[in-house]
């Protein structure tokens, strides 16, 4: 009789500690998050912080992390090994550069980091000039800095979008090699660096993306470049093929093309574009 209790008691904590482990290990499993990397221009900086935000409503198990700079330097990143699931450029050269499908004279290097049909335009945006609150120079157009108005304006090196925007502009209104010549160009590593000097009014003005300058509070719009003096500005995101996290990935690329993260991108200023 007491062998019999014996064993019926063992195989009472036997099936107890089944049930209790199997579920344990299971939820472990569901709950553990994953680690979502996005590298993001850094003109999106405020609209992706809200989205992430919102999105830990939508799948709280999942946390994402950003890496904000200019693309030039994202891309390099990305090229050298740098952990990233999902790019947004605010280039397309940029994203071209990684895109195997893209032209070989953007791509020169064969590079093949784009995962196949992911890629899209997320946004548009446009380049304005800005100066400081309170400033008394009277800066009114692009042109202006080849005037006595301006001593020094900022503008994006040649290895961010922003920058390469501004030479577009100021080499098709004529006075981009002027300008270089007289020295009045402080070159920033992107575009928040541009708005700081201009905030700062360690510069008489500067161009920046409209996003940019709708968020700030230091600077004020004086100008918008004529319409055909540069490309549409269009900011394409793709998932990375060598991502680990290919369905969290594109439940967080879908979330980016639905309503609440339109919403929020249209909120700073940015324009929806047509894909």
């Amino acid at each position: 009789m007491k062998k019999m209790y014996l064993i019926s008691v063992f195989l009472l904590l036997t099936i107890m500690t089944l049930s209790l482990s199997l579920p344990v290990s299971a939820q472990d499993k569901e709950t553990k998050p994953t680690e979502l990397i996005v590298f993001a221009a850094a003109s999106m900086t405020e609209s992706m912080n809200k989205i992430a935000e919102m999105y830990k409503e939508v799948a709280p198990n999942v946390k994402i992390v950003y890496n904000f700079d200019s693309s030039g330097t994202l891309k390099t990143q990305i090229q050298e090994g740098a952990d990233c699931d999902i790019f947004i450029s605010a280039g397309q050269k940029q994203m071209n550069q990684l895109d195997i499908d893209a032209s070989p004279e953007d791509n020169t290097e064969k590079l093949d980091f784009v995962l196949q049909d992911s890629r899209f335009n997320i946004v548009e945006n446009s380049p304005v000039m800005i100066v400081p609150i309170g400033s008394t120079k009277d800066i009114q157009s692009f042109e202006d800095v080849m005037t006595d108005k301006v001593e020094m304006v900022a503008l994006g090196n040649s290895d961010v979008p922003v920058g390469q925007y501004s030479e577009e502009i100021y080499t098709n209104l004529g006075i981009w090699d002027a300008l270089n010549a007289e020295n009045k160009i402080s070159f920033a590593s992107n575009v928040k660096e541009v708005l700081a000097q201009v905030e700062a009014a360690a510069v008489d003005c500067g161009v920046v993306y409209s996003t940019d300058a709708s968020t700030a509070k230091g600077i004020k719009v004086v100008a918008k470049p004529p319409k055909d003096s540069y490309k549409e500005i269009k900011y394409p995101a793709a998932i990375m093929n060598h991502t680990a996290n290919l369905e969290a990935a594109e439940a967080f690329v879908e979330f980016l093309k639905g309503p609440e993260s339109t919403k929020i991108l249209e909120e700073n200023g940015f324009i929806i574009p047509e894909n």
